[in-house]
């Protein structure tokens, strides 16, 4: 079972505050960096968590047990030198706090419904305006790099995207691995149009058997020719093990230390 104060805890022992958003439909847990006034903002959108307790068993909780986003921000924020940042995290809707709209298809089928990206959006306007940034970069992992790729579609002020083990064409995934449909959520393949000219990076592991590169690929190939995204492959990490230890080299490597 989830551990709820696992989160808030590991904030908290970095030196990041641990707030509750108003997104609107949803409130929304989110840990934040002290703030730096005017220096770029990087946001990390967590996971899924716990979606299905069984085939075709809605989880009763979809707080992650590891909350790994989080864990990639506070490496990020330990990283001593390079150019000042802000630095935030975001639960996604329903995780670690309740609003009277949760439900099981909020986690489920509906996890990437236009009520869940609204949501975000506006808590990415709160975050934004309280650091003074005039733009901001994305790092989602898994469902989170998926609501990355549907925020950065509809914004102004998305300077970059990274995702890691992102399941970004959602029907091929669905399709190859005879997933109940998502019915009622967007899916980032058909917004690859509206991040085309966004520098990003999408990295995949060689051994996630949960998403993996074919996935990342079938959303490159939706991309105009020459489009300034790339895939980067560790063969060493799977869809949760293994990028504690890559991710100081891979932020290096998408230009964000």
């Amino acid at each position: 079972m989830s551990d709820p104060a696992l989160a808030p805890a590991l904030a908290g022992a970095a030196g990041w505050s641990w707030e509750v958003l108003d997104g609107g439909a949803f409130r929304v847990a989110a840990a934040l960096a002290p703030v730096r006034p005017g220096a770029d903002l990087v946001v990390y959108l967590e996971g899924d968590g716990a979606d299905y307790a069984g085939p075709g068993l809605p989880a009763a909780d979809p707080t992650p047990d590891d909350p790994l986003a989080l864990r990639l921000a506070l490496i990020h924020g330990g990283i001593a030198g390079g150019a000042p940042r802000n630095l935030a995290w975001l639960a996604r809707p329903c995780q670690y706090v309740r609003s009277p709209r949760c439900g099981p298809a909020c986690w489920t089928t509906r996890r990437y419904a236009p009520e869940i990206v609204d949501t975000l959006a506006a808590c990415l306007d709160q975050i934004r305006a309280r650091c003074g940034a005039r733009r901001l970069r994305l790092v989602g992992y898994s469902g989170g790099g998926a609501l990355a790729v549907l925020l950065a579609a509809r914004r102004g002020d998305v300077a970059g995207l990274v995702t890691v083990v992102a399941n970004l064409d959602l029907a091929y995934w669905g399709t190859r691995d005879g997933l109940i449909p998502l019915t009622g959520s967007l899916d980032p393949a058909d917004v690859a149009d509206g991040v085309a000219a966004l520098p990003q990076l999408h990295i995949a592991g060689g051994r996630d058997r949960a998403v993996g590169p074919d996935v990342v690929r079938s959303f490159l190939r939706r991309l105009p020719e020459g489009a300034p995204a790339r895939l980067i492959e560790r063969p060493d990490c799977d869809h949760c093990a293994g990028w504690d230890q890559a991710w100081p080299d891979l932020l290096r490597l998408a230009g964000l230390v």
